[in-house]
């Protein structure tokens, strides 16, 4: 499943879309890449709206960044 993961990171907010089991894991594997932003929130992906806003592919793949 997919999840949105929100954050702020150096004072810009921000979100990448995780494939994780749960929120709960979705919302550390965004923690272990970027030890020092602040998790905002953690949502089930929403097709047609984050369609409106797509992510980027990071080098790893396992999350994708929109900023």
């Amino acid at each position: 499943m997919h999840f949105t993961v929100g954050f702020k990171l150096k004072g810009k907010a921000g979100h990448v879309v995780v494939d994780a089991e749960d929120a709960l894991v979705a919302a550390l594997k965004v923690k272990a890449e970027l030890p020092e932003a602040m998790t905002m929130y953690v949502r089930p992906q929403n097709r047609r709206g984050d369609a409106r806003h797509p992510s980027h592919v990071p080098a790893d793949g396992g999350a994708e960044d929109t900023h």
